[in-house]
């Protein structure tokens, strides 16, 4: 019983073939590509309003040398925040779900961030493992503790999104499987369910959307120390 809750979060396969890349390269059919003419049509203007709101909020924390970052960060929030709602429809799988991946998608990103700052301004970024005034005997340990900070800034966004994500699924399916066996036994409690489930899922779809801007957001704020 507990593993079949757990099965929603395994790749599906297909004659041997992992279905994680089809998945992963689905949402972007579903956005338009834009076209010779300065307005298409109703969907391409919402779609380029959308974007632009999107970037327009990532790049507020940044300055101008930040700004070369908002294709890529754009990129990342329109595709965390397409596959976060795409995994809510039913009999569908939802990548960000996997730890390696949002690991995958982390550790690059952060891992960038750090080396600009090292590259432009080495004596800035290695400062922020020493904050000024630190009296001298905790020096060695307050560098240990920064350092570790640092260092598991991947690990964090990473987990965050997976325990969010994983942890709505997991309510959703236990709340329908009680709706559908309450439902013979006592459907007053049944429907009272119901609606529970799908306060829920109102509630899972703010949650995708907040979890991918915050991720985005994160290393935008990451940016913003190194730059």
């Amino acid at each position: 019983m507990n593993l079949s809750f757990f099965d929603q979060f395994m790749s599906p396969y297909l004659l041997g073939i992992p279905l994680i890349l089809i998945s992963l390269l689905f949402p972007t059919l579903l956005f338009p590509s834009p076209g010779n003419r300065w307005i298409t049509n109703r969907v391409s203007t919402l779609q380029s309003w959308f974007i632009y709101t999107i970037t327009k909020q990532l790049m507020i924390p940044l300055n101008k040398k930040g700004h070369k970052w908002a294709l890529i960060l754009s990129s990342l929030m329109i595709f965390l925040l397409s596959i976060n709602l795409l995994g809510l429809l039913p009999y569908t799988f939802t990548p960000t779900t996997q730890l390696s991946m949002n690991l995958a998608l982390a550790f690059p990103l952060w891992l960038a961030t750090l080396l600009t700052g090292l590259r432009n301004q080495p004596s800035a970024s290695l400062g922020h493992l020493l904050p000024e005034g630190t009296p001298t005997p905790l020096i060695p340990a307050l560098i240990m503790i920064e350092t570790t900070s640092l260092l598991i800034r991947p690990l964090a966004l990473g987990v965050r999104l997976t325990a969010n994500l994983t942890a709505g699924h997991l309510l959703i399916q236990l709340i329908s499987t009680a709706t559908a066996v309450l439902f013979s036994i006592m459907p007053a409690i049944s429907a009272l369910t119901a609606c529970v489930l799908l306060l829920l899922t109102i509630l899972e779809v703010a949650v995708a959307m907040i979890q991918a801007y915050v991720f985005v957001l994160l290393l935008s704020l990451y940016l913003q120390e190194n730059i």
